[in-house]
């Protein structure tokens, strides 16, 4: 499973970065406007799980709530 988080460092990016390690998913970060600008995102941050849609930030807090892990 490939998880990217798409990110700008804002609190929000920071919150999902924090949850993601919590629960020890392996995760790539992005931190390129231009990359993110050609996948149309407008806001930051979004999770991207293999090639699936973009998830936005409360989206992705159900997916990473739902993922086993070592909480």
């Amino acid at each position: 499973m490939k998880v990217v988080l798409y990110t700008i460092g804002c609190p929000k990016c920071n919150v999902l970065e924090k949850k993601l390690k919590m629960k020890g998913i392996e995760f790539e970060t992005c931190y390129d406007r231009d990359v993110m600008e050609k996948l149309g995102m407008t806001s930051a941050p979004k999770l991207q799980v293999d090639d699936g849609p973009l998830m936005d930030f409360t989206q992705a807090n159900k997916w990473i709530f739902n993922q086993e892990g070592k909480e």
